[in-house]
């Protein structure tokens, strides 16, 4: 820290020992500081050194050169060197009478140097020229880091005054302003309280010792008071602000956190999705290899038919031969077959109404657990009456069935008895056998053709239900696509702003709630649908116990494929609930949100109520302070008018005296 002073000695060819030891005052004190230079006589030779050791001069922080004495040249060439200077925040220049140089080089200071803060030009002439005094005032309006500027005593009349409005139109940094004890006048007090009306940081001005009026000095103090409230409501809102901004911020890395654990949840729902996708495909495979392995059995029973077709041509062609021999016994048997087939026809009608009757009866039992969810127990009741009627029919079936092989039987007694008769006319019992061959042929062929009726019937019920799993698959599939349109919708919209957000979670509740219960209707309904499914399946399974068992193993791959099928839909509502479950965590989540919101709200409406007493009990202290001042500056009004009265009255004494004195007797008989 010995380097400033070692500098100054080696520029300064005569070298002040005052100023050298104040510089090494300022090397020995800890972290630099203050360099005080007041009533010291400088030399322009010192102040051409200073000026060159300011702008590397680090630790130097306020420098005073209070009633130095300084030359015009001096002070420009000390405000030279302060120009590059940044790390002076506190300059002292009163009482060295500057003038239109010292006003240029301020000039020139305030607008070259960012680092003075405060700067006392007090007990000097700045304002006697005004070219001078202009610089001046355009450096004041291009400076952004002054804050206190000191004035008194300059000699500063009303057309400086206009010219310090118009750079404090400019100067968005300035706060305090003491211009008392100069010239100022009505004009400069109504110019400096026009360009109150554009600058809002200066807090203070001082404009006693003006000739300024009263009620000039009080709009100016109201407007100082005004921007110094708007000051401090400006800080307040700021602090405010920065505290709210890290709440918003911890408020987003909180929703952020939220939305990346609902981005993974929607992920893992959409690899169970998938899961279950792929789940259903091979099930689907299986369900297909089942199909593929029942039309080939179709195809087989097709291939045996044909071969039974063969040999029936064959034994047609034998019949042919025979047919003159038995044309009476055909005649006897054709009214036998069309009384049976009579019968028979009668029997499936009734059969067929039955049925009819059976199916009303379960659509209107359908359509009242639609309606009446209520009388769950009253249907099932009715359920089980028709389950007892079903049951009913199948001993109808039982016991045509066994009329019907007794008649049977009966027609076979009578054939016998006819062979018996037509033995005695025809000489070969092989004809009457191969007769009965052809009779049992027909009979197979007629039953071989209502089992393919009944097959084909099946074959149809089959596809249809196929039809209602692929209907099933379809809507799961849209309603899967539904699901991940709206989770699209939700990453599109969860960058906006809160509100909207909460907002568009709610809505999004509401449509998936209106998509649950469209669900459970889809499932009551598909419900619905496979009660009837078994219920048409229990039917053919009835109408079908007679028939033989390659019947029953369809109806049995039936069964399994509609119990795969209710697994499906199981799984479907697992999956539903569980996306009800996850959503409506999310809307705990989101009310938990907004309580801490509302909270938010609560603390800032009491910090706005506390702020508003802090400014009522404000106000009222300013008021009372204020009216403290005027009370002061009354009573050194008074002192001073007291003061002046008694300098009159001694300058009139001493005038008095003197012209009493022989003195003055001799110099006023010359």
């Amino acid at each position: 820290m010995e380097e400033l002073p070692r500098a100054y000695a080696r520029l300064c060819a005569a070298p002040q020992e005052a100023v050298l030891r104040r510089l090494r005052e300022l090397g020995g004190a800890p972290g630099g500081g203050r360099l005080d230079l007041a009533a010291q006589s400088l030399s322009l030779e010192t102040c051409g050194a200073l000026g060159r050791l300011l702008p590397g001069a680090a630790p130097l922080a306020e420098l005073a050169l209070g009633d130095c004495g300084l030359s015009e040249e001096g002070v420009k060439l000390l405000l030279h060197g302060l120009c590059s200077n940044t790390t002076v925040k506190s300059l002292d220049l009163k009482g060295n009478n500057l003038r239109t140089m010292g006003a240029e080089a301020l000039g020139k200071l305030l607008r070259q140097n960012k680092s003075i803060r405060s700067l006392i030009l007090e007990w000097n002439s700045l304002g006697v020229w005004e070219e001078g005094f202009s610089f001046f005032c355009q450096g004041l309006g291009a400076n952004n880091c002054l804050q206190r500027l000191d004035l008194r005593n300059n000699q500063i009349n009303h057309q400086g005054a206009v010219e310090l409005a118009m750079a404090l139109k400019q100067n968005a940094s300035l706060q305090e302003l003491d211009l008392r004890w100069n010239n100022i006048g009505l004009l400069g007090g109504r110019a400096l309280l026009n360009c109150l009306h554009s600058n809002k940081t200066l807090k203070r001005l001082e404009l006693a010792g003006n000739n300024v009026p009263s009620d000039i000095l009080k709009a100016v103090e109201q407007a100082t008071d005004h921007n110094q409230d708007r000051q401090t409501i400006l800080r307040e809102t700021q602090n405010r602000t920065h505290i709210l901004s890290k709440e918003v911020l911890s408020l987003k890395d909180e929703k952020a956190k939220q939305f990346l654990d609902l981005m993974d949840t929607i992920d893992k729902q959409r690899e169970e999705i998938a899961r279950s996708g792929r789940m259903s495909a091979a099930q689907v495979s299986q369900l297909q290899e089942a199909l593929d392995e029942q039309h080939s059995i179709m195809n087989s029973l097709k291939a045996k038919l044909q071969m039974t077709e063969a040999a029936l041509a064959l034994s047609e062609q034998k019949v042919h031969n025979l047919g003159e021999l038995l044309k009476a016994t055909k005649q006897e048997q054709t009214s036998m077959v069309e009384r049976h087939f009579t019968e028979l026809q009668q029997q499936k009608q009734e059969g067929a109404d039955r049925e009819g009757k059976l199916l009303r009866d379960l659509s209107a039992a359908s359509e009242k657990n639609l309606l009446l969810k209520n009388q769950v127990d009253e249907l099932e009741k009715k359920c089980k009456v028709q389950q007892d009627q079903l049951f009913q029919v199948k001993q109808d079936l039982t016991n045509t069935t066994a009329e019907l092989k007794l008649r049977a039987v009966q027609a076979e007694e009578r054939l016998e008895m006819e062979k018996r008769r037509f033995k005695q006319s025809l000489e070969d019992m092989e004809s009457l056998r191969l007769k009965e061959v052809d009779h049992m042929t027909q009979h197979i062929e007629a039953s071989e053709r209502s089992m393919q009726d009944r097959i084909q019937r099946l074959e149809a019920i089959r596809i249809a239900l196929e039809e209602e799993l692929s209907q099933v698959k379809a809507a799961a599939l849209t309603e899967r696509g539904q699901a991940e349109e709206e989770l699209i919708k939700v990453r599109n919209q969860a960058r906006l702003e809160e509100q909207q957000r909460l907002e568009y979670l709610e809505e999004k509740l509401r449509l998936m709630t209106e998509s649950r219960d469209e669900a459970q209707n889809c499932c009551l309904k598909q419900k619905q649908m496979v009660a009837e499914a078994q219920a048409k399946a229990n039917q053919l399974s009835l109408h079908a116990d007679g028939l033989r068992r390659r019947l029953e193993e369809l109806q049995q791959d039936l069964n399994s494929k509609e119990e795969e099928k209710v697994t499906e839909v199981n799984k479907v509502k697992v999956e539903l609930q569980e996306q009800i479950g996850h959503l409506q965590a999310e809307r705990t989540a989101q009310e938990g949100l907004r309580e801490k919101i509302a909270a938010l709200e609560r603390q800032l409406k009491a910090l706005s109520s506390n702020h508003r007493e802090a400014l009522l009990d404000k106000e009222g202290e300013i008021s009372m302070l204020l009216e403290k001042l005027r009370m002061k500056e009354a009573d050194i009004s008074r002192m001073r008018e007291e003061e002046a009265q008694r300098a009159s009255f001694l300058q009139n004494a001493i005038m008095a005296y003197v012209q009493g004195s022989p003195l003055g007797t001799r110099s006023s008989r010359k």
